[in-house]
């Protein structure tokens, strides 16, 4: 069967990595930590896929610079300090080794900066069956179409030829900002409610769905 894409771009937290619960945490704890407002944990949530300036600043608005910088430093080293036991949804390798193998170009676009997702890749033992990433401190975070724009032009694929995963609204918005099409995945961050109008191809409540349908139809 003829592949409908040439180039399929992963989100990484929520999507691919089990690490919601992780950065919820860490935002929580964070907060805590340097004297903010408590969040909830569906407003820590909420944030996940944009960049960490962007979410400090969807979270608590303008505040001071040192505050704002406190927090990003305390963030960073509480999803650090358990960023090696984040696991991969069950199934999660076994797919992307079987779409590399089909002739399928894979690509990341994820709001986590350069060196963390360096180290998940490495966590991962994934590394070389990605042909080209980008990270949220070399492009616009989300939902900007900067990353993926990027990763077509250094790919040579176009947006026809090209499908989006993620979990959240600014993996679907980023998407459609650029012209391709997308998969939505409701095990994530966010649920089917807050993505559906931005009209993903398919969606799926599950990692198995979503294997079975990229291996059969992508």
């Amino acid at each position: 069967m003829s592949k409908q894409f040439d180039l399929i771009v992963w989100d990484w937290d929520g999507t691919l990595a089990d690490s919601t619960g992780m950065i919820t945490n860490s935002i929580l704890k964070a907060a805590e930590q340097v004297g903010l407002p408590a969040l909830t944990p569906q407003a820590a949530s909420s944030i996940i896929g944009l960049g960490l300036r962007e979410s400090i600043e969807a979270l608590y608005g303008e505040i001071p610079v040192a505050q704002s910088q406190a927090l990003a430093t305390q963030y960073t080293a509480n999803y650090y300090a358990g960023e090696r036991e984040i696991p991969l949804f069950e199934g999660a390798a076994e797919t992307i080794i079987a779409l590399n193998k089909r002739g399928h170009k894979l690509a990341v676009a994820t709001g986590k900066g350069r060196r963390g997702l360096n180290l998940a890749l490495e966590h991962s033992g994934l590394a070389h069956f990605f042909h080209s990433t980008r990270t949220v401190d070399e492009c616009f975070s989300k939902p900007h179409p900067q990353m993926l724009h990027e990763l077509m032009d250094h790919l040579v694929v176009m947006p026809e030829r090209t499908l989006m995963i993620g979990d959240t609204s600014y993996d679907l918005h980023m998407a459609q900002n650029a012209g391709v099409k997308s998969v939505g995945v409701s095990y994530g961050a966010q649920s089917a409610e807050q993505w559906q109008h931005l009209n993903p191809v398919q969606q799926f409540s599950d990692f198995a769905s979503l294997s079975n349908w990229l291996l059969e139809n992508a």
